[in-house]
């Protein structure tokens, strides 16, 4: 293929997927499988790879690849980007009609636009040519911060216009304004993420995507799922439609997502409008706070001027407050299915948003003591479509002095165990692997490829195992008979028979695996090989000190505390001598630094990435591991080798950043056999 060629098919592969991007992040419509996406994405890169001269702004692999930044650089938008006054009634929104209607009677025979008003972060896009240049916050109206970079990441973003090749041709210099944010469901499934890893969660969708734009490394930002509607032009160098509904219209055939909108003839249907999109308030995918009502000829609205900083031609009818305040009668504890210990504020029963709320969420045990949430306060609560409802803080004017301090628990609730908390760490634990809370989650990654790798072994039989009460521990599995297993639904001799042959065959697994599938907190895969490099079975390891394991390259104070405690807790002890019963209690033999000398791959740490032909990751694993080799899952500058297969992901671009060096299996087996 020629250069020309090339270039041509270049071009091709950007358009299409910028298409498919725009059908899977804006329609929610994808017209391709993912894997037929990702071989467009590595075709991309491998032409880019190779011509970098021919990387463009508007080129998908350029969205998550700015370096961090020192500090945002002042943007002065090309016209004011205004607030809007507020109604809270209709009576409100009449009082603002009949004003405007006073400045110019044509307003009594216009129509008008409602939209719901999202309660994200205000942002304008620069398009030249149809290429996006630059992005921007509010700021003041007048100036905002540039956040280019932060904004490429959102996918649902079009990097050029129109998206579609039939698509009007845009004017060379446009300008639009939309609104960047997080759906709730989105935002529910990141918080549950950070609560099982321990991490602090975030309070509500609009501050965490305000955040997360702000943040001056792109990379963060790009780990949040952000996503946008545009709804204005602030300025373009032709002509564009003249009326808000048009407007709308022209936006979506760039291939912008825009907001749901209501077109409505007289003043009182924008009232119908309204209640509408209150009543499915609950039902919208992100968060509103309220209604936006909006002059729909955009000549006659501009036409009426600005009072303050708010334009006469809109007004944004606001819902009705679902932040109330009540008594917290006490905080309770819940115990996730990781182990993390949450706290819940138990409240005077309270209507909010229609709903009769008695309990809500607190977060964390350090929003608590930095919010000084007592027992017995007044608080303020906030409930925001079907999220759970939170408390928002005290109300510190109305404290009678009988107000307790609540201090965090020492046992677990539900199975009495001394909990664990280091300073410094959001997150308290129960790391009692048989505590009932955590029982599935717990068998669930025991059974997992990367732990003890019990084929058949699936969330949907551990759950059945559960039920049953056939299992209180990991290490009961390895007591289930036949007999046992027929009484479960869907189970049949054959189904039986070969779950307690994988279940038979689990127990012939490494030491590093039986370490990691015990779940200690702070041992992942390639910490547990780390342990078992250095002590012969799990006798020697439960009787290794803090000062012991500190020796050890990657474990910290933290670790080392979690590991010696985990041996220590009575529960724990007894599935270890269960494991031994059950003759699953692998021995090996601790590398000396004779031994590490004579490992082929000794002090190599390597990433893998893509699919190699004829071997599994896991078996890739173990083999780098065997020949004294460690695998990590996140390419850094300690990274010695990225192990390349067939559609490589993202960290294939950053090892060619940080200079590491690439190799496929062929070159591994020259590194073993050197």
């Amino acid at each position: 293929m020629t250069d020309q060629e090339l270039h041509t098919r270049l071009d091709q592969i950007k358009q299409e997927i910028n298409y498919h991007n725009y059908r899977y992040h804006v329609l929610d419509s994808p017209v391709i499988s993912d894997y037929e996406y990702d071989k467009l994405v590595k075709e991309l890169k491998d032409i880019e790879s190779a011509h970098p001269d021919w990387v463009t702004p508007d080129s998908p692999t350029q969205r998550a690849g700015a370096a961090p930044l020192d500090k945002f650089v002042k943007v002065r938008h090309p016209g004011p980007i205004l607030s809007l006054a507020n109604a809270f009634t209709g009576g409100d929104v009449f009082a603002w009609f009949e004003r405007v209607s006073r400045l110019d009677e044509r307003v009594r025979s216009t129509g008008f636009v409602v939209e719901p008003k999202i309660d994200g972060l205000t942002v304008v896009l620069h398009y030249h040519d149809g290429i996006f240049v630059q992005g921007a916050t509010r700021g003041d109206g007048v100036i905002g911060e540039d956040i280019t970079a932060n904004l490429k990441t959102v996918r649902a973003l079009p990097l050029k216009i129109p998206i579609e090749s039939k698509g009007p041709k845009p004017p060379a210099e446009i300008v639009v304004r939309g609104e960047a944010f997080i759906n709730i469901r989105d935002f529910e499934k990141l918080n549950q993420r950070l609560e099982e890893a321990g991490e602090s969660t975030y309070q509500n969708p609009r501050n965490t995507a305000a955040g997360s734009l702000r943040q001056l490394d792109p990379g963060l930002t790009a780990t949040r799922p952000l996503t946008i509607l545009v709804y204005a032009i602030v300025s373009a160098s032709g002509n564009t439609p003249a009326t808000q509904k048009e407007r709308l219209q022209y936006l979506h055939s760039l291939g912008f997502p825009v907001p749901e909108a209501h077109f409505c003839k007289t003043i009182d249907e924008t009232i119908n409008a309204y209640n509408q999109i209150s009543e499915k308030r609950d039902q919208l995918a992100y968060e509103a706070d309220g209604a936006v009502i909006k002059i729909n000829d955009l000549t006659l609205a501009e036409g009426l001027g600005v009072v303050g900083k708010d334009p006469r031609g809109a007004i944004a009818y606001k819902f009705q407050a679902r932040e109330v305040t009540t008594g917290l009668l006490d905080i309770g504890v819940n115990v996730g299915r990781t182990g993390v210990i949450t706290p819940y504020a138990i409240l005077e029963a309270v209507e909010v948003g229609g709903v009769v709320v008695r309990q809500a969420t607190l977060h964390n045990f350090d929003y608590i003591r930095d919010k000084d949430i007592r027992i017995g306060d007044r608080v303020a609560l906030i409930r925001a479509g079907d999220v759970i409802p939170y408390v928002i803080g005290p109300i510190v004017d109305l404290r009678t002095g009988q107000e307790q301090t609540y201090e965090p628990p020492t046992n677990c609730p539900t199975c009495g165990q001394t909990v664990e908390h280091f300073a410094g760490e959001v997150a308290w634990f129960c790391v009692n692997t048989s505590c009932p809370a955590q029982l599935i989650r717990n068998l669930e990654h025991f059974a997992s490829r990367g732990a003890m790798d019990i084929v058949g072994l699936g969330i949907k039989i551990v759950e059945q195992l559960v039920a049953a009460n056939l299992v209180k521990d990991v290490a009961d599995i390895y007591s289930l008979s036949e007999k046992q297993l027929l009484t479960l639904e869907g189970f049949a001799s054959k189904k039986a028979e070969n779950l307690l042959s994988s279940i038979e065959a689990s127990k012939n697994r490494p030491l590093s695996r039986l370490i990691n599938a015990l779940g200690i907190r702070g041992v992942g895969e390639v910490m547990a090989v780390e342990l078992a490099h250095h002590f012969e079975d799990l006798d020697q390891l439960s009787c290794a000190t803090i000062t012991d394991l500190e020796k050890i390259q990657g474990v910290g104070p933290n670790i080392a505390v979690a590991i010696v405690d985990w041996f220590k807790r009575e529960p724990n002890t007894r599935v270890l001598e269960k494991l031994r019963q059950a003759d699953v209690w692998p021995i090996e033999k601790p590398v000396s630094p004779q031994t590490s000398d004579k490992m082929r791959l000794s002090e190599l740490t390597f990433v893998i990435t893509g699919t190699l032909p004829g071997v599994t990751r896991d078996e890739l694993k173990d083999i780098i591991q065997e020949n004294g080799g460690k695998v990590s899952d996140s390419i850094s500058n300690n990274t010695s080798y990225l192990l390349v297969g067939e559609q490589p992901g993202s960290k294939l671009d950053k090892a060619r950043k940080l200079g590491v060096p690439i190799i496929g299996l062929d070159d591994l087996k020259k590194l073993i056999a050197k």
